[in-house]
């Protein structure tokens, strides 16, 4: 056994759907994803992922649906492109109940939820979990999910972050500065369950959000809910820089993920923090099997069953353009639009055409793919990380539960004969796990700047 670098973290990715990355799959016929609306899918699930000791579910969410390949949610619906898709937190407490350790990281659009009320749902499922929940920030890039919500049209890319900023901020002052440690003393004796001089109210009063109360949740067991983030435009990267915990980069060639993660890691540095404070994530897809003669013979069958055009039909919605208009061979412009900004740079960068985005998209999904025997996959995995400085990856599922059974049966065994996967779960919360820390946010985290008694604002003024 060597032991000559980090420890691979690994989430399950995926989506309280049918299709998430890789579509068309569900006509597979060992694929059990259209068992979402069954909860002993998500729990079974659960349990799977536990016993192959991934460090989390990661699972994505969206508000609105890809109307924007043909201007039509025809293919969307035919091929069900993350569409029906439910509400992802409500899964959690099940999950949470058959097991242990297994963190679950959830995805909550900040630009139409309440911060008031989101903060109290965290505070929950965080006591529910026993301190094992993060929060997977996003602001959105729909234009059907602003036109669902009430708006005429998405809000600009930027502007949503400025939004951001304020939101976390109230979120820091509820989960942080609003009960004391110690408010609770749950003294029947003395009919005390808490001590009301050590619980404050918070008072808010900021461009976006006011709010004036108490936050709804005693303290839950890491209070802030361990913060993911995902998005490398130069606004994102700033904003994981001062809050991310954990950061889903876009990745692609090594070189462009070594660029993102210094990047983000110099972003934290410039935001007072540690540098390494930031665990950094790529998705990816694995197709394992004994041989890699096997393995190659379950890619070209899964090969079969996707669908490529839907596949370019949700990135259509992710670039905002309408990929359609655009013959097979037809270099695509870059225009600039309020989607996700990493992405439509890729137009800038180089020209495609639409039959090599098929072709990119040929599993249904644009993510990298690694195709081996499990010598081969701890190979690759191990140079990626080394060469380019990440954490670990998003494994995107192909063929649910196989993608993760094989991963978990195959992959994981032989990583940990090399030492570089963990023989059993450390103790302790989500962010313990994963940093060998405190349940809390660091001292040098912003956050901590609203805990009270350790700052000096003064937490009855406004903002």
């Amino acid at each position: 056994m060597t032991n000559s670098g980090k420890e691979i973290r690994v989430n399950a990715f995926t989506m309280n759907s049918i299709g998430h990355i890789n579509h068309g799959l569900w006509t597979h016929p060992r694929d059990r994803s259209t068992e979402f609306n069954s909860l002993a899918y998500w729990t079974e699930l659960a349990r799977t992922l536990e016993q192959g000791l991934f460090d989390g579910m990661f699972i994505a969410d969206i508000a609105g649906v890809y109307d924007t390949w043909q201007n039509s949610v025809d293919l969307t619906l035919r091929e069900t492109v993350q569409l029906p898709v439910n509400d992802p937190s409500v899964l959690v407490s099940a999950m949470a109940a058959v097991t242990s350790h297994l963190g679950f990281g959830i995805t909550a659009n900040l630009t139409y939820e309440p911060p008031y009320l989101l903060a109290r749902r965290f505070s929950t499922l965080d006591h529910l979990s026993n301190g094992r929940v993060g929060w997977n920030i996003v602001t959105g890039y729909l234009e059907s999910a602003a036109r669902a919500m009430g708006l005429e049209k998405q809000i600009a890319h930027d502007r949503r972050y400025d939004q951001a900023e304020e939101y976390l901020q109230l979120l820091y002052k509820l989960w942080e500065g609003s009960w004391e440690n110690g408010a609770v003393l749950r003294d029947a004796e003395h009919r005390i369950y808490t001590d009301p001089t050590k619980v404050h109210k918070i008072r808010h009063e900021g461009e976006f959000y006011r709010s004036e109360g108490y936050h709804l949740s005693e303290p839950s067991p890491q209070r802030t809910p361990l913060l993911y983030q995902a998005g490398t435009s130069s606004r994102g990267i700033a904003f994981a820089g001062r809050h991310a915990e954990c950061s889903f980069i876009s990745g692609g060639s090594r070189d462009k993920t070594r660029q993102q993660v210094d990047a983000l890691r110099s972003s934290a540095a410039a935001a007072g923090r540690d540098p390494e404070a930031i665990k950094l994530f790529v998705g990816l897809n694995i197709v394992v099997a004994p041989t890699e003669a096997e393995a190659q013979d379950k890619y070209r069958e899964y090969l079969r069953y996707a669908s490529p055009e839907a596949g370019i039909a949700h990135f259509s919605s992710t670039t905002g353009t309408d990929l359609s208009r655009y013959g097979l061979d037809e270099p695509i412009p870059y225009a600039p639009t309020q989607a996700i900004d990493s992405v439509t740079q890729r137009f800038r960068e180089s020209r495609v055409t639409r039959r090599q985005l098929l072709e990119q998209h040929a599993l249904g999904g644009r993510y990298p793919t690694l195709v081996g025997d499990p010598v081969q996959i701890a190979d690759e995995l191990i140079a990626l990380v080394d060469d380019t400085g990440i954490d670990g990856i998003n494994l995107a599922r192909i063929v649910t539960p196989e993608s993760y059974t094989d991963f978990a049966n195959l992959v994981v065994p032989e990583l940990q004969n090399r030492g570089r996967y963990k023989t059993q779960y450390a103790s302790g919360s989500l962010r313990e796990k994963l940093f060998g820390q405190q349940a809390h946010l660091p001292a040098t985290h912003p956050g901590a700047a609203w805990r009270y008694g350790q700052t000096t604002r003064k937490h009855s003024q406004s903002a």
